[in-house]
């Protein structure tokens, strides 16, 4: 009569199963699909249309085919960027969803809302950069300011007279603005518009005095004529416009301000798929056409190691926290 009664061998095997089951590792004998298997979620926390959701579409394309899988943008903009970073923050973290972070969502927001949804550090795993766009200082193309010494000069014969304009309270450009305020101590006066580019309309109708903009935002004006731009806050001067001096020259040798973009997964992803879409994007960085197209947004592509995006964030978050706070800014 054969026995029914499992072998030695069949149980230390059924008990190795289950070990592994218990500590979520792929149990001997049944290998874990290779990631990616499937479709990666790109989430965006800004409309589509903008700069954000064309260097996400850019970057994802090229790191798709070098991943051999689909990386599909989905566009949840609202709350200064809150509502989409919070959705990336609680997503599973198998390397299936990714979040485009920038200045606004992982160096502001956290500090301009009460209860943003998210920490901008423990709730995210940095995969790495993608690139900056510089601060630039421009003047309606009729403007009497032909140099950023006339701006200052004027701000300090008659302090708070002079006024620039931005796209709300607390948006990156305000931000920008303030911390030339306080590198060069003098007193401009914010006239806060509701988004869009009507900040940039009454630059151009002289209703305002200046803006700080984006190079992205800016190349296009600067081009055409339509402004004029005075500094740009790079630590040297930009190949595309080169008659235009930084702000260092200008006698602010550390007003160095960026709008930049990165790449974030939700904490606690494993280290395996973090390395993975590092390389993967940064191969798609050092793609000829990749770089050429984010160039022709006004975006520098930087690679970098997921350690050095973890401490670049930090510095950001601190920096824009300090201007924050000093102005006792805050949006419920």
């Amino acid at each position: 009569m054969t026995s029914t009664r499992p072998t030695r061998r069949a149980i230390a095997r059924r008990t190795l199963i289950a070990s592994s089951l218990l500590l979520g590792l792929a149990p001997l004998g049944f290998a874990a699909d290779p990631y990616p298997s499937k479709p990666i979620t790109l989430i965006v926390p800004y409309p589509a249309g903008g700069a954000n959701d064309a260097v996400a579409r850019i970057v994802g394309q090229k790191m798709g085919e070098l991943l051999k899988q689909s990386v599909i943008v989905d566009n949840r903009a609202g709350a200064g960027t809150t509502i989409g970073t919070t959705l990336a923050a609680k997503a599973a973290p198998d390397g299936y969803t990714l979040v485009l972070g920038s200045l606004s969502s992982h160096a502001i927001s956290p500090h301009l809302y009460r209860q943003p949804g998210y920490d901008a550090m423990k709730d995210f795993a940095p995969i790495g950069m993608i690139g900056e766009a510089p601060i630039v200082l421009e003047v309606a193309s009729d403007s009497p300011f032909k140099s950023l010494k006339e701006i200052t000069d004027q701000a300090k014969k008659e302090p708070g007279k002079l006024t620039y304009g931005s796209a709300g309270n607390g948006s990156p450009l305000h931000l920008g603005a303030e911390l030339f305020k306080r590198a060069s101590t003098v007193e401009l006066t914010h006239v806060p518009y509701k988004g869009g580019n009507a900040h940039t309309m009454d630059l151009m109708g002289g209703r305002i005095d200046m803006i700080f903009d984006t190079l992205t935002s800016a190349t296009p004006l600067i081009a055409s004529g339509k402004v004029r731009a005075l500094a740009v806050a790079s630590p040297e001067r930009l190949p595309e416009m080169p008659n235009v001096p930084t702000f260092a020259e200008s006698g602010y040798p550390h007003f160095v301000v960026n709008a930049w973009y990165s790449l974030y997964a939700p904490a606690k992803v494993s280290p395996e798929v973090l390395s993975r879409l590092n390389k993967a994007l940064n191969d798609a960085l050092a793609d000829p056409d990749a770089k050429e197209r984010l160039a022709k947004l006004g975006v520098r592509s930087k690679a970098s190691t997921a350690a050095e995006l973890g401490k670049f964030t930090k510095a950001e978050l601190d920096r824009y926290g300090t201007v924050i706070n000093s102005i006792n800014l805050k949006i419920d």
